[in-house]
Parts: structure tokens; C-alpha cells; sequence
């Protein structure tokens, strides 16, 4: 039987009633998310920084004016030029031998890896000093060299004291030294690159040195900057050792006015301090930028530089301060 005209409708066929009207989400406020630990570390670090940093202006036991007399002088400098010019050398010649120590490592020929396996154990198990010590006293052990026919006539005889200077002994025992460690970046380095991309230039059937240089190459340095910049921040600082081979570097020179000025050593050491970590730090934005041209095709997007950095967050402070005075 059908309802009559006009009867009530039942409750579940009645509509539901109309939703009061919400807030647009363009006006709601995100609230972040409380993180009480992180304020607390944040303000113990603040505070354990601001007191190494009163303690080390404050306390007179620094120096500071002996530290500026004595950051400039002409004897610091010519030793800071020493460090800069062994440490150039170093590295260039370290990382020569290390690429050629890598190749041999990696060769089919089991003499060449089999020398470059022992070079690279027998001068990463020696230290530094005892190779610069070694070769300052070569002259001991080998008056003179020569050139000619193996195990026959010499051509060329020369005395080894007047052709190693302190500047050559320096040089040559540090990058003996830093071939090794540089040997075992590269080859990581190398084999860091995708097996694909070895056998897409073999199949192209380009040529093994054009495969090195062109493709394989390229790709193993973003493996390999970032360690052998590692490799030569430890070289700079390695470089103080020459001075127990009598050359005067940045630290020889801080080492030699100290014997002369007793009362300024802890200044002395300050200013080496202080020069040792510009230079690391010139040394640690190169390779940023270094890092950052050979990430291209292997990121999605390059990592910002300090000055974007800089930028995005001036511009997101100042757009919070516009919105907070909108509100």
C-alpha cells in the first residue's frame, strides 16, 4: 500500500543536513612541529661556544698582539711560500704517480701489478719522516749516479749532493710517499665506474687510451676528488716534516723564531695555526666547486652554492616576516 500524499519521510531518506561552511586551506596555519630536544642541544652548543670563544680572546696567556706582530713578518711568509711550493709539487706529482701506479695495478700484466702492489704496501708502511730522512742521507749510501747501459758504460755521471737540494729531497720523499695513498684513491676511484660503461666504449670499439680519457676517466673522478682532497689536506699538514731536512717552511719558520724568541712561542704556534687552516679552508672551497661541476648529468639538480644559500634564506626570512604581519 503507498504512502500517502504529505507523510513524513523516514530518517534514512531524509537528506543530511548542509556542513557548515570550513575555513579556506589558504587561510589555515601550518603549525611546525615541536622539537624541545633540538632547541635545548642548540642553546648547550651556543652557550659551550661562547665560552671558548670569551676564553680565547680574553685569556692573556695568547698573546694576540705578539700573534699580530708575527702573523706577516717576512720570515712567516717565506715559510708559508716553502709550504705552498712543496705542497704543489706533491701534488701534482703524487697525483701522476698514483694515476700510473692505478693503471699498472689494474693491468693484465702480472709484473706491473705486481710492482706497483709492493711500491704501494712498502711506502704506506713506512712513515714520512723515515722517508725524508732516508733520502737526506742518500748521498751516504750513493755518491754519485749515472746514466748508461744497464749493467754496462756509464754516459752521465753526476754527484747526487749537488743535484738534491733540501727543496728536491722534500718534494721527491713526499711524493713517493703520497703515490701510494694516491694509487689506491684513483684505483677506487676507476673502479667505482658502472662495468656498463666499459663495455659500451669497448663495443663502439674506441680505442683503450681514448676510453680512459674521454669516459672512464671522468666519471671515477667524482670518486676520486673528494678523497684525494681529503689526501691533500693531510699533505699540507704533512709538509711540516721538512724541516727535520732542514728546509724552512710555514712551521720550520714558526719552530725557528720560537728557539730565538722563548717568550713567543705560544704565539708563534697561533699564527701556524691560524695559516694551516686558511689554507685548508682555500683547499675545501675548491673542492666544493670542484665536486659540484663533476656532479653534472650524475644529480638531479646541483647542490647550491654558499651565495644561493645565502640567498634562499634571506628570501624565506623575509617572506615569514610577511606573513607573520599579514596575520
Amino acid at each position: 500500500m503507498s504512502e500517502p500524499p504529505g507523510a513524513a519521510v523516514s530518517l534514512a531518506e531524509a537528506p543530511p543536513p548542509a556542513a557548515a561552511p570550513s575555513e579556506p586551506l589558504t587561510a589555515q596555519r601550518v603549525l611546525p612541529l615541536r622539537r624541545p630536544g633540538r632547541w635545548i642541544a642548540t642553546a648547550a652548543v651556543l652557550v659551550l661556544a661562547a665560552q671558548f670563544v670569551h676564553g680565547l680572546v680574553t685569556n692573556p696567556f695568547y698573546q694576540w698582539d705578539r700573534f699580530g706582530y708575527w702573523f706577516l713578518r717576512p720570515t712567516i711568509v717565506d715559510g708559508l711560500l716553502v709550504t705552498l711550493e712543496v705542497t704543489a709539487y706533491s701534488a701534482a706529482l703524487g697525483l701522476l704517480g698514483g694515476v700510473l701506479l692505478a693503471l699498472a695495478r689494474l693491468s693484465r700484466s702480472p709484473v706491473l701489478r705486481a710492482v706497483s702492489w709492493v711500491y704501494v704496501w712498502a711506502f704506506r708502511s713506512i712513515p714520512l719522516i723515515v722517508v725524508l730522512l732516508f733520502l737526506y742521507n742518500f748521498s751516504a749510501l750513493y755518491r754519485t749516479l749515472s746514466l748508461g747501459v744497464p749493467f754496462g758504460p756509464a754516459f752521465l755521471t753526476f754527484d747526487e749532493s749537488e743535484l738534491a737540494t733540501d727543496l728536491v729531497i722534500a718534494v721527491v720523499g713526499i711524493s713517493l710517499h703520497e703515490s701510494a695513498y694516491a694509487a689506491e684513491v684513483v684505483r677506487g676511484g676507476i673502479l667505482s665506474v658502472d662495468q656498463g660503461q666499459h663495455e659500451a666504449a669497448a663495443a663502439l670499439g674506441l680505442p683503450k687510451g681514448y676510453q680512459f680519457r674521454r669516459i672512464v676517466f671522468p666519471q671515477a673522478l667524482r670518486s676520486i676528488v673528494p678523497n684525494y682532497v681529503n689526501q691533500l689536506i693531510g699533505l699540507i699538514k704533512g709538509t711540516s716534516l721538512v724541516f727535520y731536512v732542514s728546509l724552512l717552511d710555514l712551521f720550520g719558520a714558526a719552530q725557528s723564531m720560537g728557539s730565538t724568541y722563548p717568550g713567543d712561542i705560544v704565539p708563534l704556534l697561533m699564527v701556524a695555526t691560524v695559516w694551516y687552516l686558511v689554507l685548508t679552508s682555500v683547499v675545501s672551497v675548491v673542492q666544493f666547486y670542484v665536486e659540484r661541476y663533476y656532479a653534472r648529468g650524475a644529480t638531479r639538480s646541483l647542490p647550491p652554492t654558499p651565495l644561493q644559500r645565502l640567498r634562499a634564506a634571506v628570501t624565506g626570512l623575509t617572506a615569514r616576516a610577511r606573513r607573520e604581519a599579514a596575520v
